[in-house]
């Protein structure tokens, strides 16, 4: 009997490991005290403005890690809307030192939908980037993915996805 909970437990959780996956970067010590700020997330999917939705997650996830980020405003983006993403990140980032800002965080999306099928799960992926604001310089990256359970948004899938990748970020 004991076999068959050990057997069970071991298959329970082989199977929740293969509902998420994440990469494993070290993250330097970067201090909380820092002047952050988050600037416009690379929309890979196929899913309209789930880049500014995860962007609106990430503030929030940001702020219960202990950060007071400021986020690009939105009236800089219209402008930039048909540029292609290497000239919206330089504007940020042209921004940010405007702003004075020590730290951005930079990111992409490259999943955000509900899968077909009956259970219709939320998907998501996304990177971050933690890049020095006055150089560009990427400092710390990470990515993770996470298929949720049919009951779940996708904003709560999202959410668990970032926090996770926030959570590896360590501060000083």
């Amino acid at each position: 009997m004991q076999a068959i909970r050990n057997l069970s437990l071991a298959l329970a959780v082989l199977f929740v490991a293969g509902c998420a996956s994440f990469t494993d970067d070290a993250s330097p010590s970067l201090p909380r005290s820092a002047q952050w700020g988050i600037v416009p997330m690379v929309n890979y999917s196929q899913t309209p403005q789930a880049g500014e939705r995860s962007e609106q997650i990430l503030l929030s996830v940001l702020s219960s890690h202990g950060l007071q980020p400021r986020v690009y405003p939105a009236s800089t983006r219209g402008e930039q809307a048909l540029m292609d993403d290497n000239e919206r990140l330089a504007g940020a980032l042209d921004w940010a030192r405007e702003q004075k800002l020590d730290y951005v965080v930079a990111g992409s999306v490259e999943e955000w939908q509900y899968k077909n099928g009956l259970d219709g799960e939320p998907a998501v992926g996304i990177s971050l980037r933690v890049l020095e604001a006055d150089s560009g310089r990427v400092l710390w990256s990470k990515s993770g993915a996470r298929a949720g359970w049919s009951r779940e948004s996708l904003a709560g899938t999202a959410q668990k996805v970032l926090d996770t990748l926030v959570g590896a970020l360590r501060f000083e």
